[in-house]
This record gives C-alpha cells, structure tokens and sequence, in this order.
C-alpha cells in the first residue's frame, strides 16, 4: 500500500480526491499499488464529508508518519507551500504538485533535493491543467532539440478573447460573465494581466533550456486593453486575437514572452477557443507536435496530478530524470525580439501615411467595417526596440498588438 497526504482540499485537492476514489481499481492496477489516502490538511472544518476522518490541520503530523510515502501539494501560492514541500522531501516523501507559482520560483532546486535522495518532484499539472506537457517535454521529446514553444495556457483569458470575438462584447462585459461561470476569479488580475501565462511559459522554458529561468525576466502583456473595435480588425484579417506565451530559440538563445498576438487561419492556435488550451511545439527533428485539451478545471487538473502520483508510486526508490539545472539561463533582450505588429491610431491622411511609410517602411493598411476616422495598419517584422522608439513619434495611438501570420 501507498499511502499519501493531500495539502489543500479546495477545487484541486478535493477533484484529487474524487478522481482516486472513483477509479480506484484501475488506478491501483496502473501503480501496482492500493493508493490510499491516509491525511488531508486544511485549515478548515468540512462537517458532513467524509473527508473529515482524516482531516488534520498540522502539517507536522504528516511529516513525522513514517507510513506516508508521498505529499500531494495543492494549496497554491509560494507560503507554506514551498517550506512544506521542502520539508516533505527532507523528510523522505515524495511530492506531485499543482502548483506553477512555486515550481516557476524553486522548480530547480526542489528537483535537486529529491534527485539527491532518489525521491520525485513531479508537477505535470502546473501548466495546462489536465494537458500532458511536462512528461512528453521529459520524455517522449528527448530526442529532440526544441526550438519553439508557443501555447494558449489560460483558460480564462482564451474564453474572454473567443466570447469578445464572438459577440462582439467588450472586455468589462465578458470578465463579468466569466466571474459569474466560475471561469474567473473575483480578483481576476493574475489571469488577464498575463501573470498566470508568464509562470507557465517560464516553467516550460527551463525544462527546455535545462537551465532556471525567472519569469520575472520575462516581458509580459495582459488583455485588457484589447477591444471589440480591435476585433472588428481581426476578423477583417481572418485573425484571431489570442494571449500567447511563447519562447523561441534564436542562434542558441530563447527569447520569451507573453502578450496578445493577433494569430492567421493557417496558425496552430487558431482553433483553440473558450476554456480550452493548446500548447505548440517546434522540434528540429519531429518538427511540429500540438497539445490540445482543457487546461483548468477540477477534474482535468486532478487527473494530471493523480498521474503522477501514480509515477510516483512506480518508481519508489527512484529518481525520475529531468534536466532543469539550478543555474540561471540568460534569455535573450526583449530588444532583440522581432515580431510583426498591427497599429490603430486617430485620423486618416496623407501625411499620416508618408510618415508611417517613412518609419516603418512597406505596411499593410486595414479597415474595418464600421470603424471610421482612423488608421491601421501592420509592420513588417521589426525588433521590439526599434519599433517602440519608432512608435513614440507618433501620437494618439488607439491599439498596438503583435500579429503572426
């Protein structure tokens, strides 16, 4: 028997629980072991569930019982959770995780800790919920040198964008709606202002480099300066807005970032809408892989993190490999980034025009229907830097957003 202690009984914690009791049988067929929950730690009271015979709130009565094997941590957030996990692998256990915050910002060297004393650090659900990522990057795609990945990872932003899209509705509207589905938080600011997105794609990044890297350094956009005009634009250009988040690897370095990108009918993303998530992959070998599924929810994210408990259970006594080194990797300036961008701005006339043609050379203009007394227009590629010194000479700029196609 393996015995183990879930840290958390929110929507995951508790999802985690429902997901082992209802496919028990096959579940501890797969491990070859009877999974049992023997602990789960929270500081509330649950009356009436059953959950509440093994409810503890001392995470030190975990810690000291030799019979538990592995710690599942669901509480999110970088406190306690980081000192429990830390302590847990100290102390010998096993941890599957969820949660991307802390395995953005000490991924590393939690790994080292249970490489150093043949346990597992396993976290396949922090990025893109119930979407098998983080095995097939550590495993499958081995052979591989990858040099691009690019993913729509946050429900919450896709289904705003795709409703937007859709309807016609404003961003305010859409939020508000997405609150009141439970596709949004009350405070939805880690969501629409890029934070989730950029953890995610820092997470991704590393195991790709082998190497730390901070998603503090990565250059990061949210949506809510997306609007339905912008829309209107994008339809105009059989584009679809999406928030993107992205690394790519250019003469050995990875640029990263996270932003709106305005993506064409022939780009991989382009069909991934509402609460769904795709993650793009670029191989100098395979070439071109895509991942595709639900990317949050309960039952989806507790499923991820049964799977790896159930590798957890398989390889007792055993590191699983992943490369993600301590060190830090130095990304590439945000600078040096070239990307194609679409600009809305006031008027229409030919001085506008000479001006724009003078700066930004050959564009493609852009109208839409409705939409009068401006101008737009698409770059060709261009660094990041010189178009936001470029940019600056001009004045009344209604929208700036990156394009791909």
């Amino acid at each position: 028997m393996a015995n183990i202690a879930v840290l958390g009984y929110g929507t995951v914690g508790s999802g985690v629980v429902e997901v082992i009791n209802t496919n028990h049988d096959s579940i501890n067929k797969r491990a070859g072991k009877e999974i049992n929950v023997k602990y789960v730690l929270d500081l509330r009271d649950f009356e009436g569930d059953p959950i509440q015979e093994i409810l503890v709130h001392d995470f030190n009565i975990i810690l000291e019982d030799p019979d538990v094997d592995i710690i599942v941590e669901v509480m999110g957030g970088v406190e306690p959770a980081y000192t429990f996990t830390k302590q847990a692998l100290m102390a010998g256990k096993s941890v599957c995780t969820s949660n991307k915050e802390l395995v953005a910002k000490h991924g590393a060297e939690l790994l080292a800790i249970a490489k150093e004393r043949k346990l597992n650090y396993l976290f396949e659900a922090s990025v893109g919920g119930g979407i098998p990522i983080i095995r097939p990057l550590n495993s499958s795609l081995t052979a591989d040198e990858i040099t691009e990945i690019t993913g729509i990872l946050n429900g919450t932003t896709n289904y705003i964008l795709s409703e937007m899209a859709e309807k016609g509705s404003v961003f305010e509207d859409v939020l508000k709606t997405a609150q009141e589905k439970g596709y949004a938080e009350r405070n939805p600011e880690a969501d629409v202002e890029g934070y989730d997105a950029c953890r995610k794609i820092a997470i991704l990044t590393s195991l790709v480099a082998g190497e730390q890297v901070d998603y503090e350094d990565i250059h990061t956009e949210g949506i809510t300066k997306i609007t339905d005009v912008d829309m209107l634009y994008a339809k105009e250009l059989k584009a679809s807005i999406k928030l993107l988040g992205m690394s790519k690897k250019v003469d050995d370095t990875f640029y990263s970032m996270v932003a709106p990108f305005m993506i064409g009918e022939n780009h991989p993303l382009i069909g991934v809408n509402g609460v769904f998530n795709g993650i793009f992959v670029h191989g100098n070998v395979l070439d071109d892989v895509m991942f595709y599924g639900r990317g949050a929810g309960k039952l989806p994210t507790a499923s991820a993190v049964v799977s790896d408990v159930v590798d957890a259970v398989k390889h007792m006594g055993t590191n699983i490999m992943t490369i993600w080194e301590e060190r830090k990797t130095n990304l590439g300036k945000f600078e040096d980034f070239e990307n194609k961008f679409f600009v809305r701005m006031k008027g229409l006339d030919d001085d506008q025009m000479t001006e724009i043609t003078n700066a930004f050379g050959d564009v493609l203009y852009v109208k839409a229907s409705g939409v009068v007394d401006e101008l737009a227009f698409v770059t060709m590629p261009i660094k990041e830097g010189e178009f936001a010194e470029k940019i600056a000479a001009f004045e009344d700029i209604y929208s700036i957003i990156r394009v791909d196609f």
